[in-house]
């Protein structure tokens, strides 16, 4: 059985064109969706895969209307192959009920597989680069919002030439913690500490 499948980006736009032309080339059901192609959810995908049977051939106008990505297309379609169900496309080079047709797509999944693998690259040397700079991936430096607020109370404390002993007290904080609080808010320590001693 042929299962059609079409999908539109947003509710403005009709899916009359596709349905029309899945129609044209036999399709006894067609499945739809008006969703982005970037969104997961797509229930009307998701009951075309559920009834599709072993023998079936999933046709759609153009290839783009069925994958989110290249990597979720191929993925899609190894799946469909495992389970005895062709796919076509009507705008691309696509049938992989054809030996023709699934040399193409062979070629698409080498491509997918080379995408991650540059992906992989650039995100273990970005890791490697900075592990070099002495910082390791993944948290940002900064504060967290009540460290941000200490930090405030802190540096317009030590403007006022409050003792760091008395302000370190008062927030509770370590005089080092209380040193990089400052830092942090880009006060320049050494030029306070001299006024509240001269003072």
């Amino acid at each position: 059985m042929l299962l059609g499948y079409a999908r539109v980006s947003t509710k403005d736009q009709k899916l009359t064109l596709q349905k029309d032309a899945l129609r044209s080339h036999g399709c006894e059901k067609i499945y739809t969706d008006k969703v982005s192609g970037a969104k997961a959810e797509r229930p009307g995908l998701d009951r075309m895969l559920r009834n599709a049977r072993e023998g079936d051939t999933i046709v759609v106008w153009k290839l783009d209307r069925l994958g989110r990505s290249l990597k979720h297309l191929v993925e899609l379609a190894e799946e469909l192959s495992q389970r005895g169900i062709g796919l076509k496309s009507l705008n691309d080079p696509i049938d992989t009920s054809t030996a023709q047709g699934k040399l193409v797509f062979n070629i698409f999944a080498a491509l997918a597989e080379f995408e991650r693998g540059i992906i992989r690259e650039r995100t273990n040397a970005g890791l490697s680069a900075a592990r070099a700079r002495g910082r390791m991936g993944g948290r940002r430096p900064g504060l967290s919002e009540d460290a941000q607020r200490k930090a405030r109370v802190a540096e317009s404390l030590y403007k006022e030439g409050m003792p760091v002993n008395q302000i370190a007290k008062d927030l509770n904080i370590s005089k080092a913690t209380l040193y990089k609080y400052l830092r942090f808010r880009k006060v320049d320590i050494g030029k306070y500490e001299k006024q509240t001693s001269g003072g």
